[in-house]
């Protein structure tokens, strides 16, 4: 998904992953007006994960998503709100949590507000450290036990966790793309 620049400013924003250390984060530009919906888009590409679970956002004690009256808790439609609207100055925060099985929770902030770039398109990756984690495999928790199974030719899951996770996993993989044009593409999460 690539989102065109409009008048608006850029934001350049940093996620981080919590409760995973050493830290997995991303640095990345997107249009400051953008709807959360179309910022849950980004998150996905720019951290690696593959929109297989639902996600909420939260802000000011105030949770934005997919509003379902089944789980009785009052949502604010992610469609209808604003990046601009609750990250209006650098060091603002917000949190996203995608995977409720998972929890898997996000740290957004606002690291600068940018002139917008000449037919730029968005997201732009910048930077960041480390692959994204596999889906399903526990949150947190479950993700420093896979580490550790991975890691431990003679652990008795070994095989099994290394098949489950493609083959191959290299936690430490995150190249930033060399070119601007390269810098638009879905950065590379190791497996």
């Amino acid at each position: 998904m690539r989102i065109r620049a409009t008048d608006d400013a850029i934001y350049r924003l940093k996620v981080s992953l919590r409760g995973v250390r050493p830290p997995i984060w991303r640095r990345f530009l997107v249009p400051a007006g953008i709807t959360l919906r179309r910022l849950h888009d980004c998150l996905q590409e720019v951290m690696g994960w593959t929109q297989s679970h639902l996600h909420q956002f939260e802000a000011g004690g105030v949770i934005y998503g997919t509003p379902d009256l089944e789980f009785g808790v009052a949502t604010i439609s992610e469609s209808r709100a604003r990046l601009d609207q609750l990250l209006r100055r650098p060091k603002d925060r917000l949190t996203y949590e995608y995977d409720f099985g998972d929890s898997w929770e996000h740290d957004v902030v606002l690291e600068s507000i940018l002139p917008p770039a000449p037919a730029a398109r968005y997201p732009i990756v910048e930077d960041g450290k480390r692959a994204c984690p596999p889906e399903d495999c526990g949150g947190p928790y479950g993700y420093l036990r896979f580490l550790e199974i991975i890691a431990d030719p003679r652990h008795p899951e070994h095989e099994e966790m290394l098949e489950w996770a493609g083959g191959d996993f290299d936690p430490e993989a995150f190249e930033v793309p060399r070119t601007k044009e390269a810098r638009r593409a879905r950065p590379t999460r190791g497996l």
